[in-house]
């Protein structure tokens, strides 16, 4: 049977999130086949809504936060409605050997992967007693590393390639193997951030023939402005995708038009997050394929996915340019990590070299070793013999403990953070997080300043609300009685006192139909405060938008984590909350939060 290419018809892709007929070909024939799928999982997802919404804490509202139920309550109310979740038990038993630490930590501020588990950074800690990953004689611990800046244009170094067996090469294999990324097909870089790995594919990019720069994001980000930056700086029309309110969807028409190349040439650098950060919304991965039928090159920002989501993304089929992830040592505890930088062989002759690309933030992995260390080690050695320089210079250049190996002329490091992912699999992770999330979303609407029937919600969620395929990140803001917004700082900061870490994030790129146009000055806000509107001077370009609260959840989330959460934002219903809390920790001389 003859395959059909995927199609390349602007009319013929569905932007809903579906594949386009062609490429569903690839996979299975026959329309009774397709219809009987696409029926299947519609039901499953209408199921699951209808289940949610309809059972979740259902005709009731919380207007005080001591009415709230117990954890226990709340969990067997849980696993009731979620009994998917009880299959998740492996996700538990992880959690509890190899990250002890976040058993007193809520910790929903993180978005990288985690290359290492904390017992593995830490061997002091509680080892394992049932772990899924087994430690070998051959693999020592900890793998401490540090990055080192070099001078490198990005072209250089992807033309060099893997020819060195050391550390960093060992790190690149093992992440290259995660997701499932062929070395004959893609090279990597290791840059020292997300940011860095943005500006530095801006910089190398070639703007002068491919004048466009489109992003989709519904967030300011550090990175997508400073690739805006540098790509402004070199001729290119910088231009973003807008946002629906108040569903914050893609406005596909307007994204459609920006795509659309009449002039038949290589349009430019199309960059494409799959999912947002902030708020979770996931967007068709169709964009991509209709952005190179029509001569853009795409970058992937896969920054946000989860550990195993670019399994759904089929790389072979869709093909992207230039792939970006970004990678933590241990997660809730040592945010410190870098970025990986991913080119199809293919495009590597497109970019160019740069003085500037050069000081970016290509980076080396290198095995952290203190001097001190390094001298203690020395001096025990046995002067007298001859030194064994094979085996000091191993110690010296990938640590006494660093946890690699060298086998057949190729060195292997053990990512437990990585492998426990792996280990899991990406329909245990999304169905563990699916059922977390939308538990998270649908309490946090329960909460509602009284009197219970006319009273004000106190938690307005921005973005996707309860839906089967929404990432598992939330933006929301929270109101006191009188509707005024708590600000988002404020929040992260009182819940930071309760061991509740949060994030917070800008939404942007708005658009407001006629039929919402009244509510733009009531709900758009500056990105600047007035001081640094000042400073900017007329210079300074004022952003609209809104400040948000981000939860962030990891496959290593719980429930409880959850019902923290809840717990600590339900304590905004006492409207003498704040004024306990500053005069709470006035009283302990701690240092006073400014409301």
């Amino acid at each position: 049977m003859e395959v059909q290419a995927p199609c390349k018809e602007i009319s013929e892709v569905c932007t809903s999130g579906c594949f386009p007929v062609p490429l569903i070909n690839l996979f299975e024939s026959g329309n009774t086949k397709r219809r009987a799928r696409a029926t299947s999982t519609r039901t499953t997802r209408s199921n699951f809504v209808k289940s949610s919404t309809g059972s979740v804490f259902l005709n009731t509202h919380f207007t005080n936060h001591e009415s709230l139920p117990s954890l226990a309550e709340a969990f067997h109310s849980f696993i009731t409605i979620y009994p998917e979740y009880g299959e998740t038990q492996r996700a538990d038993h992880i959690r509890g050997n190899e990250f002890s630490h976040l058993s007193s930590h809520v910790c929903l501020d993180y978005t990288g992967l985690s290359l290492f588990s904390y017992a593995q950074m830490h061997p002091s800690a509680p080892s394992p007693s049932s772990s899924s990953i087994p430690s070998t004689s051959s693999h020592l611990q900890p793998p401490f590393f540090s990055i080192s800046y070099k001078s490198a244009s990005l072209s250089s170094q992807l033309r060099r390639g893997d020819q060195d067996i050391d550390l960093e090469s060992a790190i690149r294999q093992k992440i290259m193997h995660f997701f499932n990324i062929l070395d004959d097909e893609y090279c990597m870089v290791c840059t020292a951030n997300r940011t860095a790995a943005f500006r530095l594919l801006a910089e190398s990019y070639p703007f002068h023939s491919n004048k466009r720069l489109l992003g989709v994001y519904d967030y300011e980000s550090e990175a997508v402005n400073a690739m805006a930056e540098s790509a402004r700086r070199r001729g290119a029309k910088v231009m973003s995708a807008s946002f629906s309110w108040p569903s914050l969807r893609i406005h596909s028409a307007s994204l459609k038009e920006k795509l659309r190349n009449r002039k038949k040439k290589r349009s430019g650098l199309f960059v494409f997050p799959v999912q947002s950060a902030i708020t979770g919304a996931r967007y068709p991965y169709l964009w991509m394929n209709l952005a190179k039928a029509s001569g853009w090159q795409v970058a992937l920002d896969a920054c946000a996915l989860g550990p195993k989501d670019l399994d759904t993304l089929a790389i072979s089929l869709l093909r992207p340019d230039f792939i970006v992830c970004s990678f933590i040592k241990v997660l809730g505890e040592n945010p410190s990590g870098f970025a990986g930088l991913f080119v199809k062989k293919s495009s590597i002759a497109t970019l160019q070299s740069s003085t500037i690309a050069r000081s970016i933030g290509v980076v080396s992995i290198d095995p952290a070793r203190m001097l001190s260390q390094l001298d203690d080690d020395f001096s025990a050695t046995n002067l007298d013999a001859e030194p064994s320089i094979t085996e000091l210079d191993y110690s010296v250049r990938y640590g006494k403990d660093a946890e690699v190996s060298v086998i057949d002329e190729k060195m292997e490091i053990l990512c437990r953070g990585l492998d426990h992912a792996d280990s899991l699999g990406l329909m245990l992770i999304n169905n563990r997080l699916r059922c977390i999330t939308n538990w998270l979303i649908i309490a946090l609407m329960k909460l509602q300043h009284p009197p219970s029937e006319t009273g004000r919600p106190l938690v307005k969620i921005y973005g996707p609300r309860v839906k089967f395929d929404r990432g598992p990140a939330l933006a929301f803001n929270i109101f006191d009685w009188k509707g005024e917004k708590v600000k988002p700082v404020l929040v992260q900061k009182l819940a930071d006192r309760s061991n509740i870490s949060l994030g917070r994030g800008f939404l942007s790129n708005i658009r407001f139909a006629d039929e919402y146009e009244t509510e733009k000055d009531e709900v758009l806000e500056g990105r600047r405060s007035p001081c640094e509107m000042k400073v900017a001077g007329k210079r300074g370009k004022e952003m609209c938008g809104i400040n948000v609260v981000n939860a962030s959840l990891s496959f290593l989330t719980n429930f409880e984590d959850a019902y923290r959460l809840w717990i600590f934002v339900a304590k905004f219903l006492d409207a003498d909350f704040v004024d306990k809390e500053k005069w709470r920790y006035i009283n302990l001389n701690q240092k006073m939060v400014a409301v």
